[in-house]
């Protein structure tokens, strides 16, 4: 128990003692999620419920772009269907540093996309339908830091899904929010190791 309180204080002193804008810089690492459609409808007969779940990790491998993998969980019920989306691939991030569309000191505007193996299978009463392959997906999106290495985001994304099934191709448009955390890869790794030899 002692040592999960370590943790969490280095964490959180690690949170707040970076100066802004530094969240982005070659060496960095990022981890979060991104979480899109969540809700239900909730009626008599007509009951749905919806859940995107998408973890990241990535690496700044040149100020303000990002390389990484990220895993996609999906699933939606209801109305006697039944979605269920899944993959797994890399992505690749860019910040925009324009002043010109600067909408908050706080805020930076980042461009995304993704590339991996998806698929997306829908069973609506008796009538199964199912894409398997090739997935491609790219949008725009903001995070906004609510501290130097916290970012709250939305992305709005468009994701191709190509392959083989009784369906050749499936299209979906999303906006995701969700958070990032940002924090330099040495500290990370110092904390792994002191907390290794414990």
């Amino acid at each position: 128990m002692r040592k999960i309180g370590y943790l969490t204080l280095v964490v959180t002193a690690m949170l707040f003692s970076t100066t802004s804008y530094a969240q982005t810089e070659k060496g960095n690492m990022m981890v979060g999620a991104n979480l899109g459609n969540i809700g239900g409808t909730f009626q008599d007969g007509g009951s749905r419920f919806n859940l995107n779940l998408t973890p990241k990790l990535g690496w700044f491998i040149k100020d303000d772009l990002a390389i990484g993998g990220e895993v996609n969980l999906g699933l939606g019920t209801g109305n006697d269907r039944t979605d269920i989306s899944y993959g797994i691939g890399a992505f690749g991030r860019y910040f925009i540093k324009d002043k010109s569309i600067e909408v908050s000191k706080r805020a930076r505007w980042f461009l995304e996309a993704s590339a991996g193996i998806n698929g997306v299978n829908t069973k609506s009463g008796d009538v199964s339908t199912n894409t398997n392959g090739l997935g491609i997906g790219f949008g725009p999106g903001i995070a906004y830091f609510i501290t130097p290495n916290v970012g709250l985001e939305a992305l709005l994304k468009y994701d191709l899904t190509v392959g083989f099934g009784s369906s050749t191709t499936a299209h979906r448009v999303g906006l995701n929010v969700g958070f990032q955390i940002y924090l330099p890869t040495a500290k990370a790794k110092q904390i792994i190791r002191e907390e290794g030899r414990r």
